[in-house]
C-alpha cells in the first residue's frame, strides 16, 4: 500500500508543482493564482484570440462581442460589448480570471468582487508571445503557449530581417473616417508600419489613437495611405485632395482591419500584407 502512495505522490507532483503561476500583466499588477484558471472571462476579440493560440480557449465562459475567431469564439456567451459590461452574467459565469484590454474596458466594477483580472496593453509587437506565455501560465498550458510564442517570434524575426534596410516610406494609418482617428507610437500597428519600413506621420503625437484633422494629413503629405476594409469605400473620400503624394500616385490601400486592428497571433498576417504593399510603392 505504501509503495502505491509513494508511486501515486510523483505522479501528482509534476502536476501540483506547476499549479501555481505568478504573472505580471502589462499594467504592473501582480496576479497570483494557486491552480490554473478553468473560467475565463475574455473582454476583447484579440485577448480572445491569444487565449485560443495559448491552448486556453476550452476554459473561456464569456467573451466581448465581435470575438468570432476562431470559430469556436463565435459559440461562447457575449458578456460584454465595446461599451458596456454585463456584471451580472459575468458573476453568474463564476469566472476564476478576467483578461481585458487595459485601454478600452471598463472594469473598475469588477475590481470589488475579488476576481484576478489581467489588464493587456499591446505596444509592440514582441509583447505578444510574451502575453502567450502569460496566458499559458495562467491556463496551465505552457506547452502550447511557449510553442506559439515560439512560431511568432520566428515569423515576426523573419519579417524583419527581410524588411530592415529597405527605403523609408511615409504613411499615414487611418483606423476611422469620420472622425478621422490615427495611431502613435503606443500602438503596435505603428510598430507593424515600422516593421515595413513605413514612417507613421502621426507617430509623436499623444494617445493612442488620437482624432487627427484633414489639414494635418494634407500638411504631411504621405506616401500612402492605409486604411482599413468597409462596407463604404474610404478612397474616394481622399480623392478630394489630389495634390497629395498618396492620391496622385495612387496609393491608397485597404486591409483586413481584424488582421492588423486586433493585437493577436494573426497581426503578422497583416503586417506582411502590409510589407508587401510599401515595397510595391518603392518598385
Amino acid at each position: 500500500m505504501k509503495h502505491w502512495s509513494v508511486i501515486l505522490g510523483w505522479l501528482l507532483f509534476p502536476i501540483f508543482a506547476h499549479a501555481s503561476c505568478k504573472v505580471v500583466d502589462d499594467v504592473g499588477n501582480k496576479i497570483h493564482l494557486t491552480h490554473p484558471a478553468q473560467r475565463i472571462i475574455s473582454l476583447a476579440p484579440d485577448l480572445t484570440e491569444l487565449l485560443f493560440e495559448a491552448g486556453a480557449g476550452k476554459h473561456i465562459v464569456g467573451v466581448m462581442r465581435g470575438s468570432d475567431f476562431p470559430h469556436a469564439a463565435k459559440t461562447i456567451p457575449i458578456v460584454a460589448n465595446f461599451n458596456s459590461i454585463d456584471i451580472e452574467k459575468i458573476l453568474s459565469l463564476h469566472p476564476d480570471l478576467i483578461v481585458v484590454w487595459a485601454e478600452g474596458n471598463r472594469t473598475q466594477s469588477l475590481k470589488k468582487y475579488g476576481i484576478p483580472i489581467y489588464y493587456s496593453h499591446h505596444r509592440q509587437l514582441k509583447d505578444i508571445p510574451y502575453t502567450l506565455q502569460r496566458f499559458g501560465c495562467l491556463a496551465g498550458s505552457e506547452k502550447t503557449a511557449r510553442q506559439a510564442a515560439e512560431i511568432f517570434s520566428h515569423r515576426y524575426k523573419l519579417l524583419r530581417s527581410k524588411y530592415a534596410d529597405k527605403k523609408p516610406v511615409s504613411v499615414f494609418y487611418q483606423v476611422w473616417l469620420q472622425p478621422l482617428i490615427t495611431v502613435t507610437k503606443q500602438s503596435w500597428i505603428n510598430d507593424v508600419l515600422s516593421l515595413c519600413g513605413g514612417k507613421n506621420i502621426f507617430a509623436n503625437l499623444k494617445g493612442v489613437a488620437p482624432e487627427v484633422n484633414i489639414e494635418a494629413v494634407l500638411m504631411a503629405n504621405p506616401e500612402v495611405i492605409i486604411g482599413s476594409k468597409t462596407k463604404q469605400d474610404w478612397r474616394k473620400f481622399w480623392k478630394n485632395w489630389p495634390q497629395m503624394q498618396a492620391v496622385q500616385n495612387h496609393h491608397l490601400f485597404n486591409i483586413d482591419p481584424n488582421l492588423i486592428e486586433r493585437s493577436s497571433a494573426r497581426v503578422l498576417q497583416g503586417a506582411d500584407e502590409i510589407c508587401q504593399v510599401l515595397n510595391s510603392v518603392r518598385d
